[in-house]
């Protein structure tokens, strides 16, 4: 985030919705990350009705984010792949700015209806729950209530959510793949090189989304390492996937930490 602001790269719709792709990521991992290193030092991990709440609507809010930046990122390289000619007028920073701040919005009614949901369902006491966050799934597990009709609302809601954004991506690389294919080779490789982080980016935050949200059934333990990849691993790797096969990223970057040298070398003479 530092090198995209501290540069020219922010200028460019691509690396405008990288910043808030790395701000989405970090509020993400925030929300699960402290709390289950504090639990693995417990013997018993507690969590109060107010704060699991709290936890599942800041982890489908900024997950909802996520998923939704990435498919702005998506149409950004469609546009500038597919359409270079019009991308200046089709991705100008007003138009960036509205779609960043619609991926805000919608992010936020889907994760007010997740809440809404749990807040609804009735709750007998004291409850031990096999999973490290608070998610639907598991909280519908504890509900002292027949939560068929709920868990098809949450396919609807987040899997179905998680399905069509996941067609609508894959849809815009095949018309990429189908363009760069009438190019000469040298534009072809930069064209795929430039899409080939964001593909696998989408690839691993998506598919163990779908693994757990497209089924209305009873969480199994496997749930959990599938979390990890989602909550944990993709956020902790998406800055590496942009940066180490980004040239003008590590640019940049190298950029920057030799700016910070220089003031630290200065300093101390």
């Amino acid at each position: 985030m530092i090198s995209i602001t501290r540069s020219q790269l922010i200028d460019q719709p691509t690396y405008f919705f990288l910043y808030y792709l790395a701000l989405s990521d970090l509020c993400y991992t925030s929300t699960v990350t402290p709390k289950l290193v504090t639990d693995l030092l417990k013997e018993r991990n507690t969590i109060s009705h107010t704060g699991c709440l709290t936890q599942l609507f800041a982890l489908h809010f900024f997950g909802g984010i996520e998923v939704f930046i990435l498919t702005a990122m998506a149409y950004d390289r469609y546009v500038a792949i597919c359409r270079p000619l019009h991308s200046a007028v089709i991705m100008s920073r007003p138009k960036c700015t509205a779609m960043v701040a619609a991926c805000c919005s919608g992010a936020f009614l889907h994760s007010f209806a997740q809440g809404l949901l749990i807040t609804t369902l009735p709750f007998c006491g004291p409850s031990e729950m096999d999973h490290y966050i608070c998610d639907v799934f598991p909280l519908l597990e504890l509900a002292c209530t027949d939560t068929h009709r709920a868990g098809i609302l949450v396919v609807a809601n987040s899997g179905m959510m998680g399905l069509v954004v996941f067609v609508v991506v894959m849809l815009s690389y095949m018309l990429i793949l189908c363009t760069v294919g009438a190019c000469p080779v040298e534009s072809r490789r930069k064209a795929l090189s430039m899409c080939s982080s964001h593909v696998m980016v989408v690839a691993l935050f998506f598919v163990p989304v779908l693994f757990i949200y497209i089924r209305p059934a009873p969480t199994f333990p496997e749930d959990k390492v599938f979390a990890l990849f989602y909550t944990i691993i993709a956020p902790m790797f998406n800055p590496l996937i942009y940066t180490l096969w980004n040239r003008e990223m590590k640019g940049s970057v190298r950029k920057i930490c030799c700016q910070k040298s220089f003031l630290i070398g200065r300093r101390l003479l």
